[in-house]
This record gives structure tokens, C-alpha cells and sequence, in this order.
């Protein structure tokens, strides 16, 4: 895949990992889109970026994803790359919590079932280009759950089966479809779930761009290399593993 002069959406690009993506992604000669929330954070971000369009909007509300698509089809009909980037993630003391329910409906709403709308409704103007992509952000913990962010994992492994399923889906027309999976990363994100413990966002963007210039489409960035094989040698190594490291 070709990694310039792209017209590329980014989800929560206004910091964080979709920050490094975009600031990167610019610097390629690529029109970069990115959209988010926060309308001072993203407009912060956009003052730090070339050749960047900011469009405020929330990806888990569908009047917002209306919107967003409608302006997308119209002023961007080149779009070809579509990061789905967005995430939302909370601990979950499984013992002890009275709001696991809450927390993992929204994220598993934002996670999971906001990607398949949104790639839904950009389909057809990928499937348009000579060449295209989508690329899903899940994690390693899509393999190996973590304790205290197991609704999380969990909706990082629905992601991962409906990414797979949707490559196969796909291989018959130009878009390809990329699976980028980072371990902790050091963001505001993952604060509260030890992201100061993280490695830069920064790595997981030059990784990404890697794979996406050599077709690699399930991108382990790190560490996350060596947890995966050993979970295919034996998932409760696997998880042991994790938990040791996290412990």
C-alpha cells in the first residue's frame, strides 16, 4: 500500500496514537483528515499539522456519523484510507464493581459496533478507488485479556474476528484491510489504566507506517510479537505472561 499522497481519515486523531498518525501521515504528503470530540483539542492538534482537515464529531453517535459521512462523500470523494482509530477503555474490578455493565456497553459500542457503521457507510467510496484501506486498531489484548480491562479485551476481540471476516470479504476489490495492534501505549487514554508504563505513541505510528508500506496486515507493534506467538504455542503461558508483567 501506498503510503503517500493518500487522502486518509483518522478517528480520535486529535491525540494519542491518532495524533502520531496523523502527524506522520502528514508529513508523507498525505491529505489527512482527523476527527474527534473535543472541538478545542482538535483544533490544537490541527494548528500542529500540514495539509490537515479537522471535523468535529463522535463516531459512537450516529446523527454525528450522518454528518460526518455526508460532508466525507461530498468535499473528499478521493478518500481511500480510513483509520478507525477511536477508542474508549476503563478498569473493571470483576469481583467488586457495580458499573461493569455500563462501562462495557460503551465499549463495546465505541470499540466495535461504531467501526462496522462507519466502515459500512465509507464502503462505497473506498471500493471507488484504485486503491484503498481500512485500518482497525485493536490490541494484543484482543488475544490475551487483561484482569483489569477484561470488557475492554473483550471488545478488542470482537473487533479482531469481525476485521479478519471483513479482509476475507474484501479480497476481491482494491480496499485492503489492516489490522494495527499496539501493546500499552503511553497516552491521556490509557492513563488510568497504567499508560505511563506504556511505550511511545510515536513507535506505533512508525511501526504502522512499516507495515502499511510492505502489506503487512496484522501489524504487532513492540513486544506484542513475542505475546502472540507464545499465545499460539499456548494461550495459558500467554496469559500468565500478561498478568506476570502487569502484576
Amino acid at each position: 500500500m501506498k503510503t503517500s499522497k493518500n487522502t486518509v481519515l483518522i478517528t480520535g486523531g486529535s491525540a494519542g496514537i491518532g495524533f502520531e498518525l496523523a502527524k506522520q501521515l502528514s508529513a508523507k504528503n498525505n491529505h489527512v483528515i482527523i476527527v474527534g470530540r473535543n472541538p478545542e483539542r482538535l483544533q490544537k492538534a490541527a494548528a500542529q499539522l500540514q495539509n490537515v482537515t479537522a471535523i468535529n464529531a463522535d463516531i459512537s453517535d450516529a446523527a454525528d456519523v450522518e454528518t460526518l459521512v455526508a460532508k466525507l462523500t461530498s468535499d473528499f470523494p478521493n478518500l481511500n484510507i480510513v483509520i478507525n482509530n477511536a477508542g474508549a477503555a476503563s478498569l473493571s474490578d470483576l469481583l467488586n464493581n457495580t458499573d461493569t455493565f455500563e462501562k462495557a456497553s460503551a465499549e463495546m459500542h465505541t470499540n466495535y459496533l461504531s467501526v462496522i457503521r462507519l466502515n459500512e457507510k465509507l464502503l462505497p467510496t473506498l471500493k471507488k478507488q484504485s486503491e484503498a484501506a481500512i485500518v482497525n486498531v485493536s490490541s494484543i489484548v484482543a488475544f490475551v485479556p487483561g484482569k483489569v480491562t477484561a470488557t475492554y479485551s473483550a471488545s478488542k476481540a470482537a473487533l479482531h474476528s469481525y476485521t479478519q471476516a471483513l479482509r476475507v470479504a474484501l479480497e476481491e476489490t482494491p480496499v485492503k484491510v489492516f489490522e494495527l495492534m499496539p501493546p500499552l501505549v503511553d497516552t491521556e487514554f490509557s492513563t488510568e489504566i497504567g499508560g505511563h508504563n506504556g511505550i511511545p505513541a510515536s513507535q506505533v505510528a512508525d511501526e504502522f507506517l512499516a507495515g502499511l508500506e510492505t502489506d503487512n496486515y496484522e501489524i504487532r507493534v513492540a513486544g506484542t510479537e513475542q505475546l502472540y506467538q507464545l499465545y499460539l504455542s499456548s494461550p495459558a503461558e500467554a496469559l500468565k505472561a500478561l498478568h506476570s508483567r502487569t502484576s
